[in-house]
């Protein structure tokens, strides 16, 4: 699992957490290999969300999942889901699920288009 995004405000217990579920390190962002997950954490502050998709594409294998985390609502670079759905498509991908992924982070399951499952 590759992690991009990785800054002081993310969730470490989170992190921890897939690490010990894993058994493996998540590994950096900068990482050139092909990875099965992607956990990006992504604010409203970061650059486009669709270039930030398109990006995090390069190195996710087909058939992958990125796991999109945002702050939730009323936090400090919280995105909404309307501009999560709405650039989601733009980026050849499509939001298959939502989940409270933490105390401060909202969790968006994204798959490419062709991949529903």
């Amino acid at each position: 699992m590759q992690e991009i995004g990785y800054d002081d405000d993310v969730d470490l217990d989170l992190c921890q957490a897939i690490e010990k579920i894993t058994g493996e390190k998540l590994a950096d962002g900068d990482v050139d290999d092909v990875f099965d997950v992607i956990l990006m954490w992504w604010r409203s502050d970061d650059d486009d969300l669709i270039d930030g998709l398109v990006d995090a594409q390069v190195t996710l294998k087909e058939g992958g999942v990125v796991w999109l985390l945002t702050p939730k609502a009323n936090r400090p670079g919280h995105i909404s889901p309307a501009e999560i759905s709405e650039a989601a498509p733009t980026a050849g991908m499509h939001v298959t699920s939502t989940t409270s992924a933490a105390e401060d982070w909202a969790g968006f399951r994204l798959v490419g288009k062709k991949n529903y499952s």
